[in-house]
């Protein structure tokens, strides 16, 4: 599978492109559930594009991986977040709050967030797929440490998984059927994403136009405006009520019918995205950014560049210290995701870009590019703190929630899964708070062989408990360590103060 380097630049910047474009045109209309009535930008813009939170966190990923490599955690990610994203409202803030409280990913998107099913996380898919051209599986991958932080186990990170995966097939795919069933195979086939992607394709076959589309979207998959505007018409259908904070479902929904009604016609596609409303300035941002993927910044028509520019505005991000290292303009962004991507390419061995000259494509065979268990392992890794080691990754299941009460004990279990083929005699030791107990023992012994030669995923379950809690978070440390060798894995396990939870 080869991309040719010029065309797959042209894409890149075609991606951030739309992106800015999307996110501008779309702003006016965020969050009004109304059928709009636009075909061009509504602002005097004077060749400036308008900040966006599309954009501001993927661009500080950027100068994350830069900083600290492709292969950053989701807990670096955290730290990042913690230090330079600054709203304090919905899953940004939800998140942000679980984070500092000391909850790990995914605890810290999932614990108490009512915003888990929203869109904040999929509207920053493209920096995984454009570093990952081709390789889907490592950009889903890379998204999900991302979605994690302030969407747990919630819709939103099926979202983002569901986005980066089509859009990195996009780099090697045209078809954008073949798209979405890529980027379907990576998240649960019963997900609301899902689902509400089923329902678009559904009607678009039917022969239902894109109005119809959007209504039957929203009869089905709609979530709550309780502080938003919604039209009179869509009052009297009964779309004003829904699960508030279940809104990434309709807007994928919207993202793709911009997509497919548009077809060709970047105009067309943005205009569909923006009309059927909701979370206007994401979808058609990703729709912007996903369009030019496929067809290059060359296919951008020019009216929709001129009047914002080439230029990005920040609004999110506390710059501080990290300001020097954000890029200015889509050029500069482009050239940098460039080179992270051939990092990544030499990384995963991949030849996607090793072709010089352009490079005929067409005959892909794109069942390489679906996962073939709809994300399990990734799901996973959304549900519990998972800590990747050398010869281990080790998942820490809290069960219900990260809480710990006076008197009850707390089950915690601890499961391990061979990355390397031998097996291991590991010892496990508990570093408790004082006056805490854990049973059945604060040392514990296993031996641990691989699944080719019949072994099990190691699954330990222990009991933590304490009469008082003096602090809002405990901390606790299972040291894991294997006889014979100078491997030592220390697992944080972090429990909120639950004395006076409900």
């Amino acid at each position: 599978m080869r991309l040719n380097e010029k065309d797959f630049r042209d894409k890149v910047l075609g991606c951030w492109i739309g992106k800015n474009i999307g996110g501008t045109f779309g702003a006016p209309f965020e969050w009004k559930r109304q059928v709009n009535n636009v075909e061009f930008y509504v602002q005097e813009l004077n060749g400036n594009p308008l900040p966006n939170d599309d954009l501001d966190i993927q661009l500080l990923w950027l100068a994350a991986m830069e900083q600290q490599g492709i292969g950053i955690s989701a807990a670096s990610l955290a730290e990042y977040w913690c230090t330079y994203v600054t709203p304090h409202w919905a899953e940004y803030g939800t998140g942000k709050i679980n984070m500092r409280s000391g909850l790990q990913p995914p605890l810290c998107g999932t614990f108490r967030n009512d915003y888990k099913h929203s869109c904040g996380a999929y509207i920053r898919s493209e920096i995984w797929a454009c570093i990952s051209p081709g390789l889907p599986h490592v950009a889903a991958r890379l998204a999900c440490k991302d979605a994690i932080l302030d969407h747990g186990d919630g819709e939103g990170s099926y979202a983002e998984i569901f986005m980066a995966a089509l859009e990195s097939a996009a780099f090697v795919e045209k078809d954008l059927h073949k798209l979405i069933e890529i980027g379907l195979s990576f998240i649960p086939t019963d997900c609301g994403v899902t689902k509400a992607v089923r329902t678009t394709l559904d009607c678009i076959k039917s022969g239902k136009t894109w109005l119809e589309t959007r209504e039957e979207v929203l009869k089905l998959h709609r979530g709550g405006m309780i502080s938003f505007h919604v039209c009179d018409e869509d009052r009297k259908k009964g779309f004003h009520e829904g699960f508030v904070g279940y809104d990434v479902p309709s807007n994928i929904a919207f993202t793709l019918a911009g997509l497919l009604y548009g077809g060709d016609d970047f105009g067309k596609v943005q205009c569909v995205a923006v009309n059927c409303g909701e979370d206007t300035d994401c979808t058609a941002a990703t729709a912007g950014s996903i369009w030019g993927i496929i067809h290059g910044a060359k296919k951008i028509p020019q009216k929709w560049i001129d009047p914002i520019g080439r230029g990005i505005l920040t609004i999110v991000l506390d710059l501080g210290d990290i300001g020097w290292m954000i890029p200015k303009d889509v050029d500069n962004l482009t050239e940098r995701t460039v080179k992270l991507a051939k990092q990544n390419l030499l990384i995963n061995n991949s030849e996607a870009m090793c072709s010089p000259e352009p490079t005929d494509i067409s005959d892909l065979n794109t069942s390489s590019l679906k996962c073939h268990d709809n994300g399990k392992e990734l799901i996973d890794r959304m549900r519990m703190p998972t800590f990747d080691f050398d010869l281990f990754t080790v998942f820490v299941d809290y069960g219900d929630a990260p809480v710990i009460k006076p008197g009850i004990p707390k089950k915690i279990i601890v499961r391990m899964a061979h990355t390397r083929s031998f097996q291991a005699n590991l010892s496990f030791h508990w570093y408790m708070p004082d006056g805490w107990a854990v049973s059945p023992s604060s040392d514990a012994y296993a031996l641990s062989i691989q699944s080719g030669l019949g072994g099990k995923q190691l699954n330990l379950e222990f009991e933590l408990s304490a009469m008082k809690l003096g602090k809002s978070m405990n901390r606790a440390v299972l040291e894991i360590t294997i006889e014979g060798r100078p491997t030592v894995m220390l697992v944080p396990i972090t429990l909120l103060n639950g004395s006076v939870m409900g």
